[in-house]
């Protein structure tokens, strides 16, 4: 199954002020190609062009390090545009995420500190996530293309915080990126659907 660039989901500046089309042009448009690109070399050449990007996620996972960074980073980029849209973020979350939210993240305004802290604190390259695992939610994160998958966890919501997400907007300033985020642009919807899915 190669590996496809999706289209973004809204146009190029649904997500300003928070996200500028720049970003969003450099960070789709280049880089998630990139990792299509790559990846579908590298798989073909590993034999595992047939399988899902998860699948190729799994199976590379310490054995393959090229291919495991470019397949990563192609499924985590795949959520990434869902995981946003114009008008999102906020404590507005749909009933039965807001009830796990209280029960295993300590409600949002805790879930809010925690996966600032999870994105502030991954030094270098690497994501925050919310995930399900054993039917329990936990926040985390991970170096690089790295994501829960491959520590037999379900990703519900992730945020990319490698330099190339949110330079050309905040410059250094990650924790502010961060709260734009979770503030203004996760939709709920999408955490919800994987939720459900996990």
């Amino acid at each position: 199954m190669a590996f496809e660039l999706p289209a973004l989901p809204y146009d190029y500046e649904a997500l300003q002020p928070y996200m500028s089309k720049e970003t969003l042009e450099y960070h789709h448009d280049k880089h998630h190609k990139a990792y299509v690109d790559n990846g579908n070399k590298l798989a073909a050449e590993a034999g595992l062009g047939d399988l899902s990007v998860e699948e190729v996620v799994k199976q590379s996972f310490g054995k393959n390090p090229g291919l495991f960074n470019n397949a990563g980073q192609h499924y985590n980029h795949i959520h990434f545009w869902k995981w946003m849209k114009k008008g999102g973020g906020g404590n507005k979350l749909p009933g039965a995420l807001q009830k796990a939210f209280d029960s295993d993240l300590g409600g949002y305004d805790k879930f809010k500190a925690d996966f600032i802290a999870a994105g502030t604190t991954q030094f270098g390259s690497g994501w925050a996530w919310v995930s399900v695992k054993d039917g329990k939610l936990a926040i985390s994160k991970t170096p690089n293309g790295e994501n829960p998958l491959v520590h037999g966890s379900t990703p519900i919501l992730g945020v990319d915080v490698w330099e190339h997400s949110y330079y050309i907007d905040y410059r250094n300033a990650r924790p502010k990126y961060l709260e734009a985020f979770v503030d203004s642009l996760i939709n709920w919807d999408h955490v919800l659907e994987l939720y459900e899915k996990a």
